[in-house]
């Protein structure tokens, strides 16, 4: 009898894939024949022998399937469960703020010690390299190092911030404010001061022997959403506010701007998109034409949208977005600054998109374009 549920199964799930193809088949020729063929067959052991094993691996098969359903996550409690737990944060000994317990002025072996070696090391705008560090993008940080193997800078997005002044993510500004002072109002490189805007979502502070900022989430009442930390002999190297433009700072900030936008997705419990090369040069071309021509817009001077330009590559997608940064000092700058625009932090948190790509390019005068590409296929 088994043998015979298992034969009828093949024959009506047969009949579905047929009858779909074609229409105008004949179910009663072909359960005739399909009778002819069995009487054949009956009587042979081999092919007896097959059925009964194959019958026997589908039953266990489902055993194993019922099983492996009953350990999954039901609910959004069970899947937050499933999640890596927050690491035990403490105040930090030397300083006003640590990240994972990380200090400026600690060894790259100690902090690698507890970490694990770093995800990807790429350049950035001090002449250093950012190190991610981080686990599928769940306790996501940056580090840089000096020549001495020491720590220089550091930045996080996720709730990784520890401080003697008892700030950390989701503090309101007020409470930043009132705990740290008056934030800095430029920024001095050489003789020449640099006015910082005056409508920003950020706020600079020289903290002993570093300068602190703290970037605000306006859509999360204005608290704070990331937190960077650099050195200030490493800031005072940098002579201008601009870093000259060259490849390997280019594809340091793509980089950069990828992983920051896969931290903030899984802070936000959305899935981590996966780099696509192909949407990378479409991005990249579009960076370069707006440093090279001077104009930034979605739309090019030719008048092509984002999706023209992705079907002009030959970019299938089911859905796709754009969003492109201007002038900013680096991805970090540019990725928080678009996080605050609400159009742009949809397309970084959307649910559906699962691929991206990003293109740098600098103008003449070192002022970086991003574009960051979206898109499912």
């Amino acid at each position: 009898m088994r043998k015979l549920l298992f034969l009828v199964l093949i024959a009506g799930v047969c009949w579905y894939m047929v009858h779909d193809k074609y229409p105008n088949f004949d179910i009663n020729d072909a359960v005739g024949q399909f009778q002819s063929e069995l009487t054949a067959l009956k009587d042979d052991p081999d092919f007896s022998n097959l059925i009964d094993r194959l019958s026997d691996d589908i039953n266990q098969l489902g055993v194993q399937l019922n099983e492996s359903i009953k350990q999954l996550p039901q609910n959004k409690e069970e899947i937050k469960s499933t999640l890596l737990e927050k690491p035990a944060l403490s105040a930090p000994s030397a300083q006003i703020f640590s990240i994972y317990n990380i200090e400026l002025g600690d060894k790259k072996a100690e902090v690698e010690k507890e970490l694990g070696q770093a995800k990807r090391s790429t350049y950035n705008e001090y002449g250093v390299k950012w190190y991610a560090y981080h686990k599928n993008y769940q306790h996501f940080l940056m580090v840089s190092y000096d020549k001495s193997n020491e720590v220089v800078g550091l930045y996080t997005n996720q709730d990784l911030i520890s401080s003697s002044k008892g700030i950390k993510l989701g503090t309101p500004k007020d409470k930043v404010l009132k705990e740290l002072g008056k934030p800095m109002d430029r920024l001095q490189k050489g003789l020449v001061y640099y006015l910082l805007p005056k409508e920003r979502d950020y706020d600079l502070f020289l903290l002993g022997d570093s300068y602190t900022t703290v970037f605000y989430d306006k859509h999360q009442k204005n608290t704070v959403t990331a937190i960077q930390m650099i050195k200030k002999d490493i800031e005072r190297e940098k002579e201008d506010f601009y870093t000259e433009g060259n490849k390997q700072l280019e594809e340091g900030f793509e980089y950069q701007l990828f992983d920051l936008t896969n931290a903030a997705r899984v802070q936000h419990g959305q899935p981590v998109l996966t780099w696509d090369s192909q949407v990378k040069g479409t991005a990249q071309k579009h960076s370069k034409d707006m440093a090279v021509n001077s104009f930034f817009d979605h739309t090019n001077l030719k008048g092509q949208s984002p999706f023209d330009r992705m079907e002009e590559d030959h970019i299938t997608y089911r859905s796709a977005g754009e969003n492109i940064a201007y002038g900013q000092l680096s991805s970090i700058f540019a990725h928080e600054g678009l996080m605050n625009s609400l159009g742009h932090r949809e397309n970084i948190l959307k649910p559906d998109f699962r691929l991206l790509g990003v293109g740098v390019a600098f103008n003449s005068e070192s002022q970086p374009y991003y574009t960051e590409n979206f898109y499912t296929k």
